[in-house]
């Protein structure tokens, strides 16, 4: 079911969107918080502690983990299945004795990769740094448990994308729903912590289900929330590789 060409030729085309990832921001986003306490806040840059896992919770895991990967997700995903069905390769693919099932599952283990790749850099180079100028300040295994449950929210964006990607065979649709749906649950999670007047909002997003604080401090709803990421996932990924064996792709 596991095309190994084709997996390397997906891969070849995603490291580039990975290497340009840099997490480390944190000076500047001392003083962007000293200046817009209120708008730091709306993105989730709200420190819950003074710890050292603290801090890279709040500034790295509150926004930037989630928005940058969300844009190789859309990307990547969009490229893999409907840029592919859309310009007519695809039919090169399928032309040859490989079944649908295997080309969509073995695009969607490049993106799952590929996702996995950039938080495990993102990881690894955060508890280097800290290493490195903080020795023996990080919590490591705290802020393992955050980087696992990055990656199940990623995954979970990931299967969102990587379904739009399988369901449209244009490009205009797969990227339209494919990034209007997680975008428009990040402005949601935004506006839920503007203030107490629209904390209710958090209930329609599923941002909401990943809680870096909670996740740190080893609370049961912020794991059992990394759970329901990580099983929504499998649904999504199952899911869009069931539509794409079965639709009619006119090629």
């Amino acid at each position: 079911m596991f095309n190994v060409a084709l997996y390397k030729r997906g891969m070849q085309g995603s490291w580039k969107m990975l290497v340009i990832f840099d997490p480390e921001l944190g000076s500047a986003l001392d003083e962007l918080a000293a200046a817009m306490p209120q708008l730091m806040a709306m993105v989730g840059m709200n420190p819950a502690d003074t710890t050292l896992v603290g801090f890279m919770s709040a500034y790295l895991y509150g926004f930037i983990m989630l928005v940058f990967p969300m844009v190789f997700s859309i990307l990547c995903a969009n490229r893999l299945i409907a840029q592919q069905v859309d310009r007519g390769s695809m039919a090169y693919l399928l032309a040859a004795p490989v079944k649908r099932s295997s080309v969509a599952f073995t695009q969607m283990k490049v993106l799952a990769g590929g996702i996995f790749a950039l938080v495990a850099y993102a990881t690894v180079l955060g508890v280097v740094s800290c290493e490195a100028f903080f020795p023996g300040e990080l919590e490591i295994g705290k802020f393992l448990l955050l980087n696992v449950g990055v990656l199940c929210l990623q995954l979970f964006i990931g299967g969102i994308c990587f379904f739009c990607s399988c369901v449209f065979s244009s490009t205009k649709y797969s990227v339209g729903f494919g990034a209007g749906v997680p975008a428009l649950a990040f402005v949601i999670q935004m506006l839920a912590n503007a203030g107490p007047a629209l904390d209710g909002a958090k209930y329609a997003t599923f941002f909401t289900l990943f809680d870096p604080n909670g996740v740190t401090a080893g609370e049961a709803g912020a794991l059992w929330g990394m759970a329901v990421l990580f099983a929504g996932a499998l649904l999504l990924f199952g899911g869009a590789i069931a539509v794409f064996s079965k639709k009619d792709l006119h090629i």
